[in-house]
């Protein structure tokens, strides 16, 4: 008798676990969540180009900057801050427009040349440094200051428009020093308003991103566009930004100094090789170029380099794939861009590809699934990613049959909560 009421006991044990194991493992599978999907990505670019990267001198320090762009995508010898010369000229330009603005077309005020604008004059002229001529009580219009700076490098009108928008040389470098730091340019540092002392020194990085804001300004652009043939009293200015016009140059402060070697900094555009392809706009600059023959051999090869790299290349292809996700029970789909992102062939080069995907089990077709983006030294390119088929839930035979993956997945589910 007692061995019949154990093994009663123990069937009807092994019947409550057999009766509780279906009425919690069906609706524990059935019900519960699914497992992950496994995911992969693509480690390489699709396409990654091979055209010529710009050519940029040994000597000195160079970079280059695209159109629309904000960081200089190559650079090239120092990356230290060296002598700008008559590139802290344009400093000054813009730093006396934030306090005196002048619009495209207008004079702006007239300035009485005084004493100590005069004694500049002669003063710089007996240095054999770059002046234009004034005399006392001429009267010189903001723009004329502005024509005889930026055209002729006038050191003497540098000091004069610094007086005339600050008060004196000294308040313009604490303003300077101010607007530079707005701008984020902390790799240039002006010690002067004219360039001559060694001390006003810069990065070739933020000269580059000087030349877009040169061009930015109204007043600068349109004298730098159309150059007058003379100034007060039909005064002659030569104009000194002048460079390679034939190869697509336009430029913005070319001189020289003994501690700062020939420096240069310019715009220039060169056609694309496409029929209807936007052109190649940039800006470069060299500093601390040994000689002017150096200078013209080194601004020639990055100018046939900009030619060869003029094209335009995919760097994110609309349609795709950058991942595929796997479901444990067989169902496959692919992560695809919806973004087409290109970038110049010269400027995509040491790009750097990083897509994301998030976890999934099942999705809808479409559904967006993680990013693509890739990295060039001029910026990052960037394109959400979605699916290009659903997967869906596989039905209750493999969720009742896969007990491993569902309890994994359940377990993990409650843990996570």
């Amino acid at each position: 008798m007692a061995k019949f009421r154990v093994g009663r006991f123990l069937g009807v044990l092994a019947g409550t676990v057999a009766i509780l194991a279906v009425g919690v493992y069906a609706p524990a599978t059935l019900l519960g969540p699914l497992p992950a999907a496994s995911a992969t990505t693509v480690s390489e670019l699709p396409g990654q180009t091979d055209a010529a990267a710009p050519v940029l001198a040994a000597d000195g320090a160079s970079a280059v900057i695209l159109a629309g762009d904000t960081t200089p995508f190559a650079q090239g010898g120092s990356t230290e801050a060296l002598p700008l010369a008559s590139i802290a000229k344009l400093v000054t330009a813009l730093v006396v427009l934030d306090a005196k603005p002048l619009a495209a077309g207008e004079s702006g005020e007239a300035h009485t040349i005084g004493t100590p604008d005069y004694q500049d004059y002669i003063d710089y002229s007996g240095g054999g440094a770059r002046t234009v001529v004034v005399f006392p009580k001429e009267q010189w219009t903001q723009r004329e200051m502005l024509q005889a700076l930026i055209l002729g490098s006038s050191n003497n009108h540098a000091d004069t428009l610094a007086r005339w928008a600050y008060g004196s040389v000294d308040d313009y470098l604490t303003a300077a020093s101010a607007w530079l730091g707005a701008q984020g340019l902390d790799g240039i540092t002006v010690a002067d308003a004219t360039g001559l002392s060694p001390d006003s020194r810069g990065t070739a990085a933020d000269v580059t991103r000087l030349a877009a804001l040169v061009q930015a300004e109204p007043a600068i652009a349109e004298i730098l566009a159309n150059p007058p043939s003379a100034l007060v009293n039909n005064r002659g200015v030569s104009n000194t930004t002048a460079y390679l016009a034939e190869e697509g140059i336009t430029g913005i402060s070319r001189s020289y100094t003994d501690e700062a070697g020939v420096c240069l900094l310019f715009t220039a555009s060169v056609p694309a090789p496409e029929p209807d392809g936007e052109p190649l706009a940039f800006s470069a600059v060299f500093l601390g170029s040994p000689d002017y023959d150096t200078l013209e051999s080194d601004v020639r090869a990055l100018m046939e380099s900009a030619v060869a790299g003029a094209g335009t290349v995919p760097l994110i292809a609309q349609g795709e794939r950058y991942g595929e996700f796997t479901a444990p029970w067989g169902a496959t789909a692919s992560a695809v861009a919806i973004t087409a992102q290109s970038r110049r062939a010269w400027a995509a080069q040491d790009a750097s590809l990083l897509v994301e995907l998030d976890e999934l089990s099942t999705a809808q077709l479409g559904r967006i699934v993680g990013s693509v983006s890739v990295s060039t030294p001029g910026g990052e390119h960037r394109s959400r990613l979605e699916l290009d088929r659903a997967i869906t839930d596989p039905g209750p035979a493999w969720r009742l049959l896969n007990p491993v993956p569902m309890i994994t997945a359940l377990l993990a589910s409650v843990q996570g909560s």
